[in-house]
């Protein structure tokens, strides 16, 4: 597939869904939409155009480009291989783009339901967060055959400022989750670095201008210390998502044989995050944990 005009079904018009879908519609692509509650389809017609669909094998009828952003395994066997599913709906040659970030198992498994349909399926998790859903700037990590690559890749170019291939089936989610357990290492050594510095009566401001130009810098301290130091955690990605992204890399970890120690540890701290009621603020809220 080329950069032309396609007819693209996007599966999933949450936080993340909806504005890359918007991104679709400005690319200069046709679009139908479904999600599971219909007002939030709705109301993304009403903002972009296109249209909303009843069912997932409805949205995908006669699509060249069928993408999914929804919440874990089960949303994404039900939107793909359910009563209602859209591979049944699917013509030979179309694309499935999967974004959301599930197990490496059912990524590889819909890759064989995929190819016996004659259909081209990709795993695509992102990495970004709201903001980057929003801006166009995604970072995104695919797993599939190189064929299914090609043809994604200047269509998620609409949404995405950096696309890699990875490697074969499940190796998109994989990736994923490399990414998510080394955020969580950051974050809780990035928590203790400032609850030290609050204790010893530092001036935060003063760390931050100090530190964060070495070795200690990284992306969690270049966006997030100023705004943890003020208690602010309305930021998107949420401690629950956190949760059960941690929870897919220690179970993939117990099949490949990886030893996840502070991964584990840093689990079961968003789970006292949880417990303190938090599960919806940003990830940063590790440091809610630790006393002032």
């Amino acid at each position: 597939m080329n950069e032309q005009k396609l007819r693209v079904s996007f599966i999933g018009t949450g936080v993340m869904g909806g504005p890359m879908a918007g991104h679709l519609v400005k690319a200069g692509h046709d679009l139908t939409v479904y999600n599971r509650t219909r007002a939030k389809a709705d109301a993304w017609v009403a903002q972009y155009g296109g249209a909303a669909a009843a069912t997932p094998a409805e949205a995908a009828k006669d699509a060249d480009v069928v993408l999914a952003c929804v919440g874990n395994d089960d949303d994404l066997a039900q939107i793909t291989l359910g009563r209602d599913g859209a591979f049944k709906a699917m013509r030979k040659g179309a694309l499935f783009v999967d974004h959301t970030t599930v197990s490496a198992r059912i990524a590889r498994q819909l890759s064989v339901e995929a190819e016996t349909l004659g259909l081209f399926s990709i795993d695509a998790p992102v990495s970004g967060g709201e903001s980057g859903a929003q801006a166009g700037t995604l970072s995104i990590m695919c797993g599939g055959s190189k064929a299914a690559f090609d043809a994604a890749e200047p269509v998620m170019r609409a949404y995405a400022g950096r696309i890699v291939h990875i490697g074969g089936p499940g190796a998109g989610q994989t990736t994923k989750m490399v990414n998510q357990i080394a955020i969580a290492g950051v974050i809780q050594g990035l928590s203790e670095a400032l609850r030290f510095a609050q204790a010893s009566k530092l001036d935060t401001d003063k760390v931050f201008e100090a530190v964060s130009g070495g070795a200690a810098a990284s992306w969690q301290m270049l966006n997030r210390w100023g705004t943890m130091s003020k208690d602010e955690f309305d930021f998107g990605f949420a401690v629950d998502w956190m949760r059960k992204d941690l929870g897919l890399a220690l179970d993939e970890a117990r099949v490949n044989g990886a030893t996840l120690p502070v991964a584990a540890i840093v689990d079961q701290f968003y789970a006292d995050v949880q417990d303190m009621g938090h599960g919806r603020r940003d990830t940063s809220s590790l440091v809610t944990r630790l006393p002032k």
